[in-house]
C-alpha cells in the first residue's frame, strides 16, 4: 500500500469521526471548533485530490468565515438571553 492511499483512510476516517463528534456534542462553542476542525481536515482532503482552489477557499471560507460567524451569532444570541432575563 503507498502512503498517499494510506493518509487518504485516514483523512476520510478522521471526516467521518469529526462529523460525528460535531453532531453529537452539545456544547455549542466546543461543536464550532470541532467544525472548523473538520474543515481544516476537509482541506487535507482536498489537496490530496489535488485540488489546491478548492483547499484554499475551504481554508478561508469554512474554517475562517464560517467559524467567525458562528461564534458572533453564539455571542449575540447569549447576550440576548442575558438580557430577557434581567427584564424579566
Amino acid at each position: 500500500m503507498s502512503m498517499v492511499l494510506i493518509l487518504e483512510w485516514v483523512v476520510g476516517i478522521a471526516l467521518i469521526g469529526g462529523a460525528i463528534a460535531c453532531v453529537t456534542t452539545e456544547n455549542i462553542l466546543a461543536a464550532i471548533v470541532r467544525l472548523s476542525l473538520l474543515s481544516m481536515v476537509a482541506v487535507v482532503a482536498f489537496a490530496l485530490m489535488r485540488a489546491p482552489d478548492v483547499a484554499l477557499t475551504e481554508a478561508v471560507i469554512g474554517s475562517g468565515l464560517v467559524t467567525f460567524v458562528f461564534v458572533v451569532t453564539v455571542k449575540e444570541l447569549f447576550a440576548k438571553e442575558d438580557k430577557n432575563e434581567e427584564v424579566h
